[in-house]
């Protein structure tokens, strides 16, 4: 089985909050599709560097496991589209890994 870890923003990149409702909104299309998350309410702290400059951003974790790879693959595809464009972002980040459940 493949686990995916979602990092979610919790600002805009001028600095605004996201909406709440839009992380609402992602744990219920998630649940709809995977059949449920884990989402790591604590705040975490991004740092990567670009040229000259190194930027900061704080985040928030969900994760969900998914048994069928293909479709999974796909899903997080048209998923990963639509919260960069929603969010404004350059990139929204989604992890994968293979794990097993014991």
């Amino acid at each position: 089985m493949l686990e995916y870890e979602l990092y979610v923003p919790l600002h805009h990149n001028d600095g605004r909050p996201i909406d709440p409702d839009i992380l609402k909104s992602l744990k219920r299309r998630l649940v709809d599709q995977f059949g449920g998350l884990t989402h790591f309410r604590q705040e975490n702290e991004g740092l990567w560097r670009i040229g000259e400059h190194t930027f900061r951003d704080r985040i928030e974790i969900v994760r969900v496991l998914a048994s069928d790879e293909e479709e999974a693959q796909r899903y997080f595809a048209r998923l990963k589209e639509d919260l960069t464009r929603q969010l404004g972002q350059q990139d929204f980040l989604i992890v994968s890994r293979q794990v097993a459940a014991i």
